[in-house]
């Protein structure tokens, strides 16, 4: 069965191919594929080329139009001539089937889109028996509607009795087809099975969380990639694998935490990111259930990304999709050592933006309304780390009294 995984053992290099719509600003196409030049290093492709193509949406057929196609095909050939292979293309946008087929048929590369790049990057990075068997039913739900254009060239040789005209469309089932049958059923079978043991393994973690005793939960929440796991070490004193790259972290991680004498659970999860389809989410629930029994979530937020604003809406978004909405939450902006801004010179008439915003300034904004639900941090620098510790101790104990009213602590954070 075909797969779509890039090899970690050989670098490739990647075009990058985005639309501008009038949904989708030039601006904002820069930031998505910006984004996704980024999952494209995790995955270890070397970005040489970007294409963009101003269009009211993508083509049904091709995505983009048939001009652009050709024209990244002969900067394909071009690098092939020049002995410079080009190893794939990579869609910011989910392709469909046809879509696929018809640009594989052009190109005569491999082709990717946004949703198998990140599929590709979860399949590199899941260690546990839990990550690996959700992403491995991510992969199926993805691949089962693109199953038709794996076998295209079996029916191309199949021919069938209906092309000869006298027996009409009966006789037109190729081996081609055959093979798809028995593909798809092999998948449905799979997939079921996976199914089964994500709910076995979710009940053992469901008897493994109520073992846990009367501790408050706090879930680390956020966009991909903005320190959670480096915040995770800071308060738990542990270890946990951290790095600057999209999905570092896909195995949800609990530790124990103690501040002054006030022991509680934190929680550290898989980022998320935008465009991330509903089928991949839904693989990713029982990873996701920490936060969803969480009694505080914590959002960490990347500050210094020009786009942080919309990150958090993605973020919402997702919650709100896991019906966590609701929950308790606190925002913290980490990253503000690199937290830059520019000036306006005097004559500039533009409207002001957040890029020319010093941070003190920004934080008199919205974010001055939330009042000790925002804090301002650096993980790596150790800013404001204590007044992290003050107010997460402060929240957990409200929590916890209000949970467990005759559960009692030795509440002083000065001891």
């Amino acid at each position: 069965m075909k797969e779509f995984v890039i090899s970690e053992a050989k670098t490739e290099t990647a075009v990058l191919v985005g639309l501008i719509t009038k949904d989708q600003d030039e601006s904002k196409t820069k930031e998505y594929l910006d984004e996704l030049e980024f999952l494209a290093d995790t995955a270890g492709a070397v970005v040489i080329r970007r294409f963009t193509q101003r269009v009211n949406g993508p083509s049904s057929v091709t995505y983009v139009g048939k001009g652009k196609l050709e024209e990244i095909r002969d900067f394909i050939k071009h690098e092939e001539d020049c002995e410079r292979e080009v190893g794939m293309v990579i869609f910011d946008d989910e392709l469909s089937a046809k879509q696929m087929r018809n640009i594989e048929q052009v190109l005569q590369v491999k082709i990717l889109d946004r949703t198998s790049l990140i599929l590709d990057i979860f399949a590199m990075r899941a260690q546990t028996a839990n990550a690996k068997t959700q992403v491995e039913l991510a992969q199926y739900r993805y691949m089962l509607p693109r199953l038709q254009r794996l076998w295209t060239h079996l029916e191309r040789q199949g021919g069938g009795s209906g092309s000869g005209g006298g027996k009409g469309s009966v006789g037109l089932r190729g081996p081609g087809e055959t093979q798809l049958e028995m593909d798809r059923r092999i998948i449905l079978q799979r997939m079921s099975l996976l199914k089964t043991r994500l709910a076995e393994i979710d009940k053992q973690k469901s008897t493994q969380r109520k073992n846990r005793g009367r501790l408050i939960r706090v879930a680390l929440v956020g966009y991909t990639n903005v320190g959670k796991s480096t915040i995770m070490n800071l308060l738990s004193k542990s270890d946990v694998f951290a790095e600057n790259k999209l999905f570092a972290t896909l195995d949800t991680t609990v530790r124990k935490v103690v501040i002054a004498n006030l022991p509680f659970l934190l929680a550290d999860t898989v980022g998320f990111i935008r465009k991330l389809p509903t089928d991949l989410v839904d693989s990713f629930k029982s990873t996701l259930d920490e936060v969803r029994e969480a009694d505080l979530l914590v959002h960490v937020v990347d500050i210094s990304h020009p786009d942080f604003e919309e990150q958090i809406k993605v973020v919402e978004s997702t919650l709100k999709d896991l019906d966590c909405g609701d929950k308790p939450m606190m925002i913290i902006f980490n990253k503000i050592d690199n937290y830059s801004w520019v000036e306006k010179e005097e004559d500039d008439l533009t409207p002001r933006t957040k890029e020319n915003i010093p941070l003190e300034e920004l934080k008199q904004t919205w974010m001055a309304k939330m009042q000790d639900n925002c804090l301002f941090i650096s993980a790596t620098e150790h800013t404001n780390i204590d007044e992290l510790r003050q107010v997460m101790y402060d929240k957990v104990r409200e929590l916890h009294v209000q949970k467990y009213p005759y559960h009692d602590f030795l509440y002083d954070i000065d001891s």
